[in-house]
């Protein structure tokens, strides 16, 4: 089912878009204009609560006015230099997002992706420079159903069909196995494997998250054979799940983060990967770079980012909100719903078949003013910016109760 849109102006916004924008996308059809905190509105001005935020990019709310501010003060001084050069947002962004992460270094770029290519470039330098693995033989260990972009490199690596066929050929140096069996990943590395890179909860495959003790039980593998613990919290990290990060969850450190999406506050593409100088290091000059990571606009608003989860305010919202979430989501369990997952304000959601797919939920939603996505068929994820209130929550789920009962 697909709503049509009414409104003479959404329909020539989307046929514009249709006629000009190559079609890797699918978007629900509705065209926003404005937003702000855990609101949008289209350009027929009719208003929508985001559960999605962007697949969590928006985690502090639509034009949060800390962000704004900052992003706004430095578009009047300078907003790109390149690395050939030093600018004064580099290093204080830097210096509080290495504090947050408790690590010595950081190298920003710009999308998830890159950080994830970055991480994975800086694992194979790591095994051949002070592993001693032979040139061009480390291996990385992933996990199934992962989801860490949409590269070349990164899709040959997933087992998502319709993010790998007809994409190929693809990089070789990665073992696959199941998400959540810690045995697995023991079982699969060898003397050339450099790391174990996963994501703390899979967030596209539909907010999966592992079995307790999972993620100590890889770092005590990573440590005891020598290989480096890499964490994809891009989706997962900067307070979504009510901590910091979704290691803190277990009370583990990995050796190197890899974060994006919320990092830039929604407003500028940031991301970064955050390590040790004993792991960072190897890099030299000249070996990796982004024309754009590390630009002063970015800088002063991912450091703006750090100040305000500095504070806590932000995870101690999303884990009480997340809790009154999924006593909510949970009551719907056997009305159109078989199963929920939610890890803080995050939340899975499987929808009966008989009822309808993830998207015809989704598009349902949509008309009765809330946004949501769907994923692998019969999943809806939630998402909503942390400055969501608990009564907006509350109606929301009303939305869906009505949604599911036809």
């Amino acid at each position: 089912m697909t709503i049509p849109a009414t409104d003479a102006t959404t329909i020539q916004l989307i046929d514009v878009e249709n006629a000009h924008v190559a079609r890797n996308y699918a978007p629900l059809p509705v065209v926003v204009a404005r937003a702000e905190g855990a609101w949008v509105t289209d350009v027929e001005g009719k208003r929508y609560l985001d559960l999605l935020s962007a697949y969590s990019a928006v985690n502090f709310g639509h034009r949060h006015p800390a962000l704004v501010a900052a992003a706004t003060e430095q578009l009047g001084r300078v907003t790109l230099t390149s690395r050939a050069f030093h600018n004064d947002q580099l290093g204080p962004f830097a210096d509080a997002l290495a504090a947050l992460c408790g690590k010595d270094l950081v190298l920003p770029m710009n999308t998830g992706a890159e950080a994830v290519e970055t991480g994975i470039k800086v694992a194979r330098a790591w095994a051949y420079r002070v592993k001693g693995v032979a040139a061009d033989t480390a291996e990385i260990v992933v996990a199934g159903g992962n989801f860490h972009g949409r590269t070349t490199t990164i899709v040959g690596f997933s087992d998502d069909p319709q993010a790998r066929e007809g994409f190929g050929p693809f990089a070789p140096g990665f073992v696959t196995v199941p998400f959540g069996d810690a045995a697995a990943i023991d079982a699969a590395i060898t003397p050339a494997t450099a790391a174990v890179l996963i994501e703390p909860i899979q967030g596209e495959a539909g907010v999966i998250v592992p079995p307790d003790g999972y993620l100590r039980a890889v770092r005590e593998i990573c440590d005891r054979h020598g290989v480096l613990m890499i964490a994809d919290e891009i989706q997962s990290g900067l307070g979504r799940v009510g901590t910091t990060f979704a290691c803190d969850r277990e009370g583990v450190v990995p050796d190197v983060y890899l974060l994006g999406k919320a990092l830039g506050g929604g407003i500028v593409p940031l991301s970064a990967v955050v390590a040790d100088e004993a792991v960072l290091g190897v890099l030299r000059p000249g070996e990796h770079g982004s024309t754009f990571g590390g630009n002063p606009l970015a800088c002063a608003v991912g450091r703006q980012v750090v100040d305000m989860l500095a504070s806590g305010e932000f995870q101690t919202r999303a884990a009480a909100l997340g809790e009154h979430l999924a006593t909510r989501l949970d009551s719907l369990i056997g009305h159109g719903v078989t199963a929920v997952r939610t890890a803080g304000l995050w939340a899975g959601v499987d929808i009966d078949p008989a009822v309808g797919t993830g998207r015809e939920v989704a598009e349902r939603l949509l008309g009765r003013g809330v946004l949501v996505k769907d994923t692998h068929g019969q999943t809806v994820r939630i998402a909503p910016p942390l400055v969501v209130r608990a009564t907006e929550l509350d109606w929301a789920v009303e939305q869906l109760r009505v949604v599911l009962a036809g």
